[in-house]
């Protein structure tokens, strides 16, 4: 590494202008060589002595500042190392230090492997001879099974299966004892389960975590007695959100023992967490140890430089691909510029990245359980659509990641077993407002006879990745004010959008409103709203049935009602009268609760924000995410039985956690939720 660090510097010097390794006068190629030969072993020794202190004082700094601090300050590493060397005529401007830096410590990467964007064997290697060196430092771990959750956001069962199908996941072809050429032997199990109404991140890994997401009706709503916009990937939301699980369930999560939560809304209850959302609020708090995850990760510069290279190249990719979806005029389509590019390599390259180094530095520590979040497919899905060639990359390097850590177990102090999960699924279709010309908003307008501006704001898409680009940044989301405490007239209705589900408020009511008090008030609202085409039902209280689901041609049916009678929801299948009946007994449900119509046929549903995958509510692909277990773990279900909701999921993964401890400790019941 030493000699190929010398060459790298050679060359460099022969290439750039403001680089130099002789004096003015010149000197001998030897004398030449060895000052690159000792400036190089300089470098490498204050890499490897001063670096890690460095990002151990740069741990409070956010994540992203860091890695860029990573360039600068590799290269005044460079800078200092050149005094260093005896014959003191070496030296570099600042800026050509940081590319030389750079470049050394790339070409010094790629040859050790670590370069590899595609997670290849001599990268593995060298992250096992960090492992071992810290398995002979630490006592050694316990023999009982640790637990990695991993969780692919947004990957629908059914996509899942078309991927192992297409050859695009050989890592979980081969767990499901697919013929992939390696034998055929079964070590998981896939089940697919059933999302609740709010078929988005929040509320299943609310519920996954903590046991419960009760009153979470979807990705935002609006509170009437705190007269403020809860959003799920909102730090302060996210913070209330778990405060109110634990205090309901009074358990504070499925990682409390020894846990490690990695790229989360919420910690689980975990002591070690990086890129959790819902502590990113905590700046000056000395016990937060969000950053703490990084240090694994950008203590090697090589990290820092394989990671830029991967993300250039993704913004690359994306501009590439975003293009010829315009020249082609494919449709459906959505707009992907301003920063679009930019977060969508952030949650395919460094959100990875980081995440999987944190997993496995859990893992080489031996702890007992870790779940993790890897965002990449779902931010991808969003705008490119769920199937596709973009959408079947992500899942190829997802895949990747899986062996990785798979293989990265074999050297754990302690045995574990891997679970893949997902938290909902993506249903295809254009935007609403691609079809119809007008968005939801405008439309309630409309219907409530009031001015429909000729070009209505979008609406923010929330994906998680946005989510994860705030919380390295600890900035909070803010999707503009009118959007938290909403500064129009009070008495004008108040419209969000969480996918294909839209909610509709009146604040100026402090109480749910009926819907007799909404026809009323707006004679023409709700018929509007139940007989557009693009719209599949509504949900609102009743004065006389106490909640009712409206549909087109007059449809009218109570909630006890609509196992007899589903009216328009069968088409939505099985399941959708329980996941209405549950979200109308929310205390915070909005006055009008929107789900956009939905085809069988192809799985299209319509978004209310500007997705053409999009996930949040009945209809489709959204509503069917997946859970693959180990076989050596009891089986999640009775025969029978169906996975439904996101709390049941919590109850399947807490009973394995606690099974892995051994038949000789007691089961403990469950924590029941108290009474809200």
């Amino acid at each position: 590494m030493w000699a190929v660090s010398t060459v790298t510097m050679l060359v460099l010097a022969g290439i750039l202008p403001d680089f130099q390794l002789q004096s003015a006068d010149g000197d001998s190629a030897t004398r030449i060589a060895i000052t690159a030969a000792l400036g190089a072993g300089a470098f490498g020794l204050l890499s490897a002595l001063v670096w890690p202190l460095l990002v151990r004082l740069l741990l409070l700094v956010p994540a992203l500042v860091l890695g860029l601090l990573v360039f600068f300050l590799n290269g005044s590493l460079l800078i200092v190392a050149l005094r260093l060397v005896p014959s003191g005529d070496s030296e570099a401007a600042p800026e050509t230090a940081v590319i030389v830096a750079a470049v050394m410590s790339a070409v010094a990467s790629a040859t050790g492997g670590a370069l590899a964007v595609r997670d290849d064997d001599a990268y593995r290697r060298r992250l096992y001879r960090l492992a071992d060196r810290r398995r002979r430092a630490l006592p050694p771990g316990p023999s009982s099974p640790g637990t990695v959750f991993m969780q692919l956001d947004g990957v629908g069962h059914d996509v899942l299966l078309a991927a192992v199908g297409k050859g695009l996941m050989p890592t979980v072809a081969r767990w499901l004892g697919e013929d992939t050429g390696h034998g055929v032997r079964t070590t998981h199990r896939l089940t697919p389960w059933r999302t609740d109404w709010s078929s988005q991140t929040g509320a299943s890994q609310l519920g996954i975590l903590h046991g419960s997401n009760h009153d979470v009706p979807a990705f935002r709503w609006y509170e009437k007695a705190g007269r403020e916009v809860m959003v799920c990937n909102r730090p302060t939301s996210a913070a209330e959100l778990q405060r109110r699980a634990i205090d309901r369930t009074g358990d504070g999560g499925l990682l409390s023992a020894d846990g490690a939560s990695r790229g989360n809304l919420f910690s689980g209850g975990a002591d070690e967490q990086a890129l959790v959302l819902s502590i990113a609020t905590r700046r000056r708090d000395r016990r937060n140890r969000s950053r703490a995850g990084y240090f694994a990760y950008f203590s090697d510069p090589a990290n820092a430089v394989r990671t830029a290279l991967s993300f250039v190249a993704e913004v690359g990719r994306e501009i590439g691909q975003s293009t010829r979806a315009r020249v082609r005029k494919a449709r459906p389509r959505v707009s992907r510029g301003g920063l679009y590019p930019l977060i969508r390599a952030f949650a395919t390259v460094v959100e990875r990245d980081v995440v999987v180094a944190a997993v496995m530095g859990d893992m080489f520590a031996g702890r007992t359980a870790v779940y993790a979040d890897l965002v990449a497919y779902d931010e991808v899905a969003h705008h490119s659509g769920p199937f596709g060639r973009d959408a079947d990359k992500v899942l190829e390097r997802l895949d990747r990641a899986l062996a990785l850590i798979e293989k990265a177990a074999e050297h754990a102090p302690r045995p574990y077993r891997i679970v893949v999960l997902s938290d909902h699924g993506q249903s295809p279709g254009e935007t609403f407002r691609a079809r119809y010309g007008l968005g939801l908003g405008d439309l309630v307008r409309a219907g409530c006879g009031l001015p429909v501006p000729r070009r209505a704001r979008r609406t923010h898409s929330g994906a998680e990745a946005r989510a994860a680009v705030r919380a390295a940044l600890r900035r909070p989301v803010e999707e503009g004010g009118d959007q938290h405490r909403p500064s129009r007239r009070r008495s004008e209705p108040l419209v969000l959008a969480s996918g294909n589900l839209g909610l509709v408020s009146f604040p100026d009511v402090p109480h749910r409103m009926t819907k007799e008090e909404i026809d009323a008030r707006h004679p023409a609202l709700l018929t509007t709203l139940a007989n557009h085409p693009g719209i599949g039902f509504l949900l609102v209280r009743s004065e006389r049935h106490g909640g009712v689901v409206l549909g087109a041609y007059g449809a009218e049916i109570p909630l006890d009602r609509l196992d007899a009678d589903p009216g328009p929801l069968e088409v939505f299948g099985p399941g959708a009268a329980d996941a209405v009946r549950r979200t109308h007994s929310f205390p915070n449900t909005a006055d009008i609760m929107v789900n956009s119509a939905y085809d069988p046929a192809d799985g299209e549903v319509l978004a209310f924000e500007e997705q053409i995958g999009s996930h949040g509510g009945l209809g489709g692909a959204q509503g069917r995410p997946f859970l693959l277990s180990p076989v050596a773990l009891s089986a999640p279900l009775d025969e029978g039985e169906d996975l439904v909701g996101a709390e049941h999921v919590h109850r399947v993964l807490r009973r394995w956690l606690r099974e892995a401890n051994g038949p000789q400790v007691p089961v403990e019941a469950e924590p029941q939720e108290r009474a809200a």
